[in-house]
């Protein structure tokens, strides 16, 4: 194949859509910590001083969901009073209701003459891993995220005492014959204090973020734009809005492969959309790590409150054996219950997975 570029983007925890995903995930996790029966689906938005909470919570679970807002708020680093988003000065709106009879009647295994717990909503689920990366990920998601991080480290660490909550990460890489050979281009937008100049922040990024986390894929070619808006004082939810479930591509493989649409954060293991991803993730390592290919995309898909999958399909890209991969998929129980035990996903890891992607992270059921 001929050479190719493919360019992936990344966020800090501080942009608008990160800090819902965030309080969602928070949420989630308080609730399963004291009932791991708790149906949760939380969606939120973010605007100015204030914090919508909507969607269907039935729980035993005692949760004060206006101090989890706030914690998570503080714990992002949006503590300025004199800004309009800040955790002391949010205005919390919730309009949140219990799952409805009907679907909890064809979710809950309880309820069902079978006694099997049926999918939580019908869709479609991909999972993908490739050996380009000890991670199993594509390098320019990696990187992307590595960069993201590196911004909110030395923000929290206080060692660039300028750094801003709110950022945005971009990577481009050149692959030849679907191997990646270089980074060639890298772009960083992060929010900055007043009176900091372009020049200071266009410093750090090349000559300090860059060289630290980018590793041995840094070099003195890339294509760098720091701040292209010359400016970024005003950020987070204070300038623009937030809603959870826009940064999907972020969250998965940056565009490398494809996604089913559904989002992940706030919505608890019942529901596929997030459970089965995360389960084709980890099937799909499994067939790289064997040998089986050297890249493979895995696809479920299902119907509300049937168990069994309505298909299954894999793809490895012309890297590998088809057939044995598609005979080691069918191995594989996709059922909701099977998934939920295999993965051990009734406990509050969820917090853990909102920022810098779901996947290639360590301490993870579905990458271990």
């Amino acid at each position: 194949m001929p050479k190719q570029k493919h360019t992936s983007e990344s966020v800090t925890e501080g942009h608008p859509d990160k800090v819902c995903d965030y309080i969602a995930d928070s949420i989630l996790d308080a609730h399963i910590a004291e009932d791991k029966k708790s149906r949760v689906a939380c969606e939120v938005l973010c605007k100015n001083n204030t914090v919508v909470l909507a969607g269907e919570i039935t729980s035993g679970a005692k949760v004060d969901l206006c101090d989890i807002v706030r914690q998570v708020v503080k714990e992002i680093g949006y503590t300025d009073n004199s800004e309009l988003f800040s955790a002391d000065n949010l205005q919390i709106i919730q309009l949140l209701s219990p799952q409805s009879a009907e679907l909890g009647g064809v979710v809950n295994p309880d309820s069902k003459i079978n006694k099997e717990q049926g999918a939580g909503d019908q869709g479609i689920m991909f999972g993908y891993a490739t050996d380009e990366t000890p991670e199993l990920m594509p390098l320019p998601i990696l990187l992307a995220h590595r960069l993201s991080k590196g911004l909110a480290e030395d923000r929290k660490s206080d060692r660039i005492k300028w750094l801003r909550p709110d950022g945005k990460t971009q990577v481009s890489v050149v692959y030849d014959d679907s191997k990646p050979i270089r980074v060639s281009d890298v772009l960083v937008s992060t929010q900055h204090a007043k009176g900091i100049e372009n020049d200071e922040i266009e410093q750090y990024v090349k000559g300090d973020l860059m060289p630290k986390v980018l590793g041995e894929w840094h070099n003195d070619d890339i294509k760098v734009t720091v701040n292209p808006s010359g400016s970024f004082i005003q950020g987070g939810p204070s300038a623009d809005s937030g809603l959870t479930g826009r940064k999907n591509i972020v969250d998965t493989y940056g565009g490398a492969a494809h996604h089913g649409g559904g989002s992940f954060s706030g919505k608890d293991p019942s529901k596929v959309d997030r459970s089965a991803t995360y389960f084709c993730r980890y099937v799909a390592r499994q067939i790289v790590l064997k040998g089986i290919a050297r890249r493979v995309e895995v696809q479920v898909s299902y119907a509300i409150g049937i168990a069994k999958p309505f298909s299954l399909n894999v793809n490895c890209f012309g890297t590998g054996d088809e057939e044995e991969a598609i005979e080691f998929l069918t191995g594989f129980d996709f059922r909701p219950a099977s998934i939920i035990n295999e993965l051990n996903l009734l406990r509050p890891i969820y917090r853990k997975t909102t920022n810098y992607g779901h996947f290639g992270r360590s301490g993870l059921p579905w990458e271990e």
